[in-house]
């Protein structure tokens, strides 16, 4: 077999440099290390299977992965420290060539002949690399493949960004421990989150624009409907609301995705080869919102559909470039590693945490201070929770199904189903008529706050978001959005001060507030207050939220009633610093 020698100047960063070793100094058979997507995982997996290789520990190296284009990936960072990795090793392959270390193989491969893989493990000391382990699940396909092609491999390694599933099957060679709550946790050995990459500077911060807008559609007994994004709704209602939106002939994404572009526009004006990537749902939508694009910038996009053969170059060659967008089906956005991705539009109606995390982690990877990754997504609570939960870390639970949501499960079968090259029908079209739906800003997320906008795609007070800096640090951009949101209400002050004097003298005449309406004013004056309490307390914004939360109760403000919000109204103009 091919000799190695681990490279003496391989840089680490200081959480690699950690794991690393605890690793070497443990020398564990299974090691799970959960580090936030973004944070170089792959890198520090690498220098493990370098320094193994090096002692003789383990003589092959297998990399698991859930996407074709990871197995290219993998196999190139490999190459760069001197690890040759085979990606094209296929099942009726008896065996690769003494000139790789390895090979990488996807879970589905896995599953389709475990024997096979399992007589290779045994055969050679092997160190098996699971990267995105979550896709394991004892109770799923994968899961028992993998258990049964690498129990008796001599050393295990499970990474992941996500260490949770939306059910609660077990993870293969994942440790659990029973928790206070009387449920199983996963145990990871190492874990570099999201929070600690922030402070170190190895992920960028990212600011939500969450666009609502009123949602119209037909219903199959010819019945008309109309629905807000953002109001309280029905599971039914919001995901007709919400499919609606996305359609690529309505209004909602063409003025999204112009909004998209022209924050991309003025981030390229510091970063000249900022990026952005559209997530779609399905193929059909991915390339109706391709056109849409090339309509709206006068550039064709880059359009991966699926790991059909050639979308590995395209990402390649989109990634070393400097063209503006990228078009991705949904499943295909975890594995796109393109650091110079800064701005993405959330245009799909999956909504798990899992998803989401893997999703955004497309966004975060750092490159230089003062970057700030944008997501344009939809205005819908759930999406918004997540949204103000980025720091949260979470682990596996079993006992506890993650089924919070009324969007598409995460699993391996969806997965699976995302790589086949097969064009897919879309769904939304099917059980009712979309008759049209508009766009409007409703909210800023930034570091857990969230800044009330309503403003309309398009106007002037529109731009005053879009057109934010392409280089601010976190602290830069909070009081940057505090002022955004104080300069407009103060312009609509006075713009209902001008009308009400002009009116002076004229029968009131009352104009009926919508829940939308209430929500929208509410979540205004608490941000307003908000700012306020800052100035006075020298407290960040995102400690007075927590400590109204701690005080009144509720979710986030941007997944509260109207209760809950005035509640928090009234406690922050009495709160103390």
């Amino acid at each position: 077999m091919r000799a190695y020698a681990a490279p003496s100047t391989q840089a680490l960063r200081g959480w690699q440099r950690r794991a690393l070793v605890k690793y070497l100094t443990a020398a564990p058979r299974d090691f799970l290390a959960v580090a936030t997507p973004g944070s170089g995982k792959t890198t520090f997996a690498l220098r493990i299977a370098g320094e193994l290789l090096s002692e003789g520990v383990v003589e092959r190296v297998t990399v698991v992965v859930p996407t074709e284009h990871l197995k290219i990936q993998w196999a190139q960072a490999a190459q760069r420290i001197g690890l040759a990795l085979d990606p094209k090793f296929s099942n009726s392959s008896a065996q690769n060539s003494d000139e790789y270390h390895g090979v990488v193989v996807t879970y589905a491969q896995v599953a389709s002949h475990p024997g096979r893989h399992r007589v290779r493990t045994e055969n050679r000391k092997t160190l098996v690399i699971f990267d995105e382990i979550h896709h394991g699940g004892d109770a799923k396909s994968w899961g028992e493949a993998i258990r049964e092609a690498f129990d008796d491999a001599t050393r295990r390694l499970s990474l992941t960004g996500t260490p949770f599933r939306s059910d609660d099957s077990p993870i293969p060679f994942v440790n659990y421990e029973l928790g206070p709550d009387g449920l199983k946790h996963s145990q990871a050995d190492h874990v570099y989150g999201y929070s600690d990459a922030l402070a170190d500077g190895v992920v960028r911060p990212v600011v939500f624009l969450a666009y609502s807008g009123e949602s119209r559609w037909r219903d199959s007994a010819g019945e008309e409907h109309a629905a807000r994004l953002g109001e309280p709704l029905t599971a039914e209602q919001t995901a007709r609301a919400w499919k609606t939106a996305l359609n690529p002939v309505g209004e909602w994404m063409p003025a999204v995705i112009a909004a998209a572009d022209r924050r991309l526009q003025q981030k390229r004006q510091h970063v000249p080869d900022a990026g952005g990537m559209i997530i779609a749902s399905d193929q059909t939508a991915a390339r109706a919102y391709a056109k849409l694009l090339t309509e709206i910038t006068g550039e064709a996009p880059t359009v991966v559909l699926s790991d059909d053969p050639g979308s590995s170059d395209r990402i390649s060659q989109f990634s070393a470039g400097t063209s503006r967008w990228l078009v991705a089906v949904r499943m295909v956005s975890e594995g796109v590693d393109v650091p110079r991705l800064s701005v993405g539009v959330y245009a799909t109606s999956a909504s798990t945490p899992l998803f989401f995390a893997q999703a955004i982690g497309r966004f975060v990877r750092s490159r230089r201070a003062g970057e700030t990754a944008s997501i344009f997504l939809p205005s819908v609570p759930n999406l918004l929770l997540l949204a103000s939960q980025m720091e949260a870390q979470r682990n596996h639970v079993l006992g506890k199904p993650h089924r919070e949501s009324q969007g598409d499960e995460w699993d391996d079968e969806a997965l699976e189903d995302a790589n086949k090259t097969k064009d897919e029908a879309s769904d939304m079209d099917r059980g009712y008529e979309m008759l049209g739906a508009d766009a409007e800003l409703d909210q800023v997320i930034f570091d857990g706050s969230s800044f009330g906008t309503a403003t309309p795609a398009g106007s002037e007070e529109e731009a005053d978001y879009l057109g934010i800096p392409g280089l601010l640090d976190a602290t830069q951009m909070r009081d940057l959005l505090s002022r955004r949101q104080e300069e407009q209400l103060g312009r609509r002050s006075r713009v209902a001060a001008g009308e009400s004097a002009a009116g002076e003298g004229q029968t009131a005449v009352a104009t009926p507030t919508t829940t939308h309406g209430q929500l929208r004013d509410l979540r205004r004056e608490l941000n307003a207050l908000v700012t306020l309490a800052h100035h006075r307390t020298g407290k960040p914004h995102g400690w007075i939220h927590n400590e109204l939360r701690r005080i009144c109760g509720g979710p986030v403000v941007a997944a509260a009633n109207s209760e809950q919000i005035a509640a928090r109204i009234e406690a922050v103009r009495t709160l103390r610093g």
